[in-house]
């Protein structure tokens, strides 16, 4: 029942997912769904799901291997010709049938504490294991988040390509009317001719990158690609521009709250406790066993010759016995001094393995902090620069209309601005994609 019950929520969960993804580009999807969708997709995260779960399969075992191994047999054996008969211990030359029931056990004491260390060493390596699917699902979601925020900025850069194409289209349309008129130079319309084949070139260019991005995040989220796939949108003026820490603060934060770290860490354990079990091998092991034996035969007499039953038989011929039993090793071809040797390397590979995820996250901090703190100061740079070409490029529009400048001016002035937009809009979700990185080293929420 179980079984069939885990198999249909299965399928359900397929059928869910499956809907949500011919559904997903139905409206604008938030970060938050993008991210989600991801994790629900990828076999990456899915197989390590299943490293998690085998390793708490080996942490289970680890702790059964701690309790005593009990087992029971039963012999029925049918004899023809020359056979031992039980109840005697002798030869006969008969047909006979024989029995035997059995149940015995037994458990270690003392092992040089091998099992329980091995037992601490899985216990780590399973809980690393969920930390490194932890791990996964971080660096998807960054991946998701920048292919997110790609989207945006490609939305934005097509939005304002497509602007600055109607605007420049109305100014070859006027002109064209100016030149019949013989108001104008044949090479002013010619000029804005080309600026307007120039702009129609900005959007080709924007709605490829648009389409690559919408692709990416697709791939992502592993779901159909859909070219009218929409996300909500994420202004960085809803953010607050002044970042109050400092990369050492960062660090210390991440230390504490990444998963890549405590896997790392947890490897490390869990590599000191494997040390410990290998050790274990070169201390003697004591184990007490205990059992209950009884045998049957069609053979077994009494004195007086008389066929002994078989229930007084079991009840008659049983017998117990418990016993404790030392193993000491004294020479196995050095095998347990080089599994010694072998568990200290994996110790020592480990150890390297934390230290360095630890400099490469403070690298990493302090090259992202910086990144953050050029992203703003550029952002807040390109909006005062935005402002003055604004106001430049009214100001050669009215010249230019009013006959004081030519159309080289004009196109000048306009181009400034129109790049200063565009130039914007990129150190916009660049502030927010930096900001986002660091708010996830001190495990803050991302949206």
């Amino acid at each position: 029942m179980i079984k069939q019950i885990f198999i249909l929520g299965s399928i359900a969960m397929m059928i869910y997912m499956d809907v949500r993804a011919q559904s997903i580009t139905g409206r604008p999807l938030s970060l938050q769904e993008c991210v989600q969708t991801a994790f629900a997709n990828n076999l990456d995260v899915k197989q390590s799901d299943l490293d998690m779960q085998r390793a708490a399969v080996s942490w289970r075992q680890s702790k059964a291997n701690m309790l005593p191994n009990i087992s029971g047999q039963i012999d029925h054996t049918l004899n023809q010709g020359r056979s031992i008969d039980l109840s005697t211990n002798s030869y006969v030359n008969q047909q006979q049938t024989s029995g035997s029931y059995s149940l015995s056990g037994n458990v270690t004491l003392f092992n040089g504490l091998r099992l329980l260390n091995t037992l601490k060493s899985t216990q780590y390596a399973y809980e690393a294991s969920k930390m490194e699917l932890q791990q996964l699902k971080d660096q998807l979601m960054l991946n998701v988040m920048l292919a997110y925020l790609q989207i945006l900025t490609s939305a934005d850069l097509l939005k304002q390509a497509q602007t600055q194409t109607d605007l420049t289209q109305k100014q070859v349309e006027r002109l064209e009317t100016l030149n019949q008129e013989g108001a104008i130079k044949p090479s002013d319309l010619t000029d804005m001719r080309g600026q307007l084949a120039d702009n129609k070139l900005s959007v080709i260019t924007n709605q490829n990158n648009l389409e690559a991005a919408r692709l990416s995040l697709s791939q992502l989220m592993n779901v159909p690609y859909n070219r009218d796939l929409q996300v909500e949108s994420l202004r960085a003026d809803q953010l607050e521009l002044n970042y109050a820490t400092t990369p050492d603060s960062i660090f210390q934060i991440a230390l504490q709250q990444l998963a890549i770290i405590k896997a790392a860490d947890l490897r490390t354990k869990s590599a000191e406790k494997a040390v410990q079990a290998a050790r274990g091998n070169l201390f003697p092991s004591l184990g007490m066993g205990a059992g209950f034996y009884t045998p049957y035969s069609s053979a077994a007499r009494d004195s007086a010759a008389n066929k002994i039953e078989y229930y007084d038989q079991l009840s008659n011929n049983y017998r117990t016995y418990v016993g404790l039993g030392i193993n000491i090793p004294i020479f196995n071809n050095l095998r347990f001094r080089n599994q010694i040797t072998l568990a200290k390397i994996d110790l020592k590979s480990a150890e390297y393995v934390a230290k360095t995820r630890q400099i490469q996250l403070r690298q990493a901090i302090e090259r992202d902090f910086v990144n953050m703190t050029a992203a703003k100061n550029k952002y807040q740079a390109l909006v005062d620069q935005v402002t003055a070409y604004a106001e430049s490029s009214r100001a050669a529009e009215a010249r230019y209309y009013a006959g004081a400048s030519t159309v080289v001016d004009f196109l000048i002035a306009k181009n400034n601005y129109d790049r200063a937009n565009v130039n914007l809009i990129i150190a916009r979700y660049d502030f927010v994609l930096r900001t986002k990185i660091l708010d996830y080293y001190q495990g803050k929420p991302l949206w």
